[in-house]
Parts: structure tokens; C-alpha cells; sequence
């Protein structure tokens, strides 16, 4: 399957569904609802472009933001300034869901739809692991999106 043919991917154990994409509304947002695994999110990274914004629909979530880190159940709500480190993790013992926006998106419709792995259109089932992602490839194409992972010293 292509990327062009569907509007769900699968990364670092999420499940992502393009709602709208920037390119679907004049550049101004893009708005995906994730399905993540337990213990599965996104690594610290930070975007310039875009402006984020995570709301919890169901399970438990741990949200670092800079220095801050916080745990929030369904109706918990963050925003990630422009620029800001920024990470997440589902900490419950079940999948859990939450609607993701960016603005004005095209840093994560062009990051999601290069690096995640195409799923059949509208998948609702988180699929099996196949094995460690690759890393260097991942770093690549988010700094060709205009994100930047914050790696651990030495990598």
C-alpha cells in the first residue's frame, strides 16, 4: 500500500488517522486521532512550525512539556507551544486515544505520511510490531518536516 492511498499509518506503536490534512483545508491545521499502544507515544521531539495540541479521549497519558511532565485521563487537554520539547506515553494497561492538532500541519501530514507505515484506509486495530524502527531513516525525514528528535547523548 502507498501513502497516497490511505489515511492511516502505523509509528512507534500508534496508530495514526489523518481526520483532515493541512492540504484538505487552506494549510491551516491538521487533525489525526491516534490509537496507542501501552507504553507506546513519541519520543521528545520539537517542531517550529507548528503549534500542537493533544486531547485525551480515553485511557491514561503522560505528557512531558519542557520540564513539566503530567498524567491526564480522558477530558485532559495540553498544548505545545511552537518549539517546545515536547513527548507523550500511553501509561494505562490498555490502548488508549487521543485527538492531535497542529497548526498550520504541514510538519506532521508530511512527517506521518513519509515515515509511518501505511495502513488499509480507516484501520482501527492496532497491528503487530515489526521489530525496532530505524532510527537514522526516522531523524532524516523529520528534519526534512522541519522536526528534530531529542536523542539520548551519543546517538
Amino acid at each position: 500500500m502507498h501513502a497516497e492511498d490511505t489515511d492511516t499509518f502505523h509509528l512507534f506503536g500508534n496508530l495514526v488517522r489523518f481526520l483532515t490534512r493541512s492540504s484538505d483545508n487552506g494549510g491551516a491545521y491538521c487533525l489525526v486521532e491516534v490509537l496507542s499502544a501501552p507504553g507506546a507515544g513519541a519520543p521528545p521531539n520539537r517542531h517550529p512550525e507548528d503549534d500542537e495540541a493533544f486531547y485525551v479521549l480515553e485511557g491514561a497519558f503522560e505528557f512531558t512539556v519542557g520540564a513539566q511532565v503530567m498524567t491526564m485521563g480522558p477530558g485532559g487537554h495540553v498544548r505545545i507551544p511552537k518549539g517546545e520539547v515536547h513527548a507523550f506515553k500511553n501509561v494505562g494497561g490498555a490502548p488508549g486515544r487521543l485527538l492531535v492538532i497542529n497548526a498550520p500541519g504541514r510538519v506532521h501530514d508530511g512527517f506521518f505520511s513519509q515515515v509511518g507505515e501505511p495502513m488499509p484506509p480507516g484501520t482501527r486495530d492496532l497491528p503487530p510490531m515489526k521489530g525496532p524502527p530505524d532510527i537514522p531513516r526516522i531523524v532524516e525525514i523529520a528534519r526534512k518536516n522541519g522536526m528534530e528528535f531529542i536523542l539520548p547523548d551519543g546517538h
